[in-house]
């Protein structure tokens, strides 16, 4: 039985990151821009205000907070309201992954400064080198740069087209 579940909470385990990672990947970008354009002064300044461990505590926050989101959705889905299900998880950790992200950033010099996290972080950035060195990895990223760049084409082929139909009437 043990040689039967290390296999699949490997799977599992490797699930799990892989989503995360898919997730952060949109939620990066959302979250520099809140960052920019949404400037919370004495929130932000009271934030890095915090020492190591209470920044490390309003860290955890989130995650404690919307990790249960997953279930939740999974229960939905399970029990036939897919469409529920997927929004729910898509919000539940986009917005968990925004929030962790923006407060990382604020924290992140004193949170390194915590030696159980330093090495968790370690072995997180670690286990995403290894992924993105990846042949697998390398390929969903080329096929990502080439449908982004397909997209931005066809857009400009669009705006192109609007122009000069916009210049033609002139």
């Amino acid at each position: 039985m043990k040689q039967i579940l290390k296999p699949v909470t490997y799977i599992l385990a490797a699930i799990y990151f892989l989503v995360d990672a898919v997730f952060m990947a949109v939620a990066r970008p959302i979250s520099r821009w809140i960052g920019r354009y949404f400037e919370f002064r004495q929130l932000r300044a009271w934030i890095k205000s915090l020492p190591p461990y209470p920044s490390l505590a309003l860290f955890s926050v989130p995650v404690i907070i919307l990790e249960p989101v997953k279930p939740v959705a999974a229960y939905l889905a399970a029990t036939g309201q897919v469409l529920s299900g997927a929004l729910t998880f898509i919000v539940g950790e986009l917005l968990k992954l925004v929030l962790v992200e923006r407060l990382f950033h604020l924290t992140r010099d004193k949170l390194m400064r915590i030696p159980a996290f330093a090495w968790s972080y370690g072995k997180y950035a670690a286990a995403k080198a290894w992924l993105q060195a990846t042949e697998a990895w390398r390929a969903i990223r080329a096929l990502a740069r080439a449908a982004k760049d397909t997209v931005a084409r066809a857009r400009a082929r669009l705006v192109g087209s609007f122009s000069k139909l916009a210049t033609s009437r002139d």
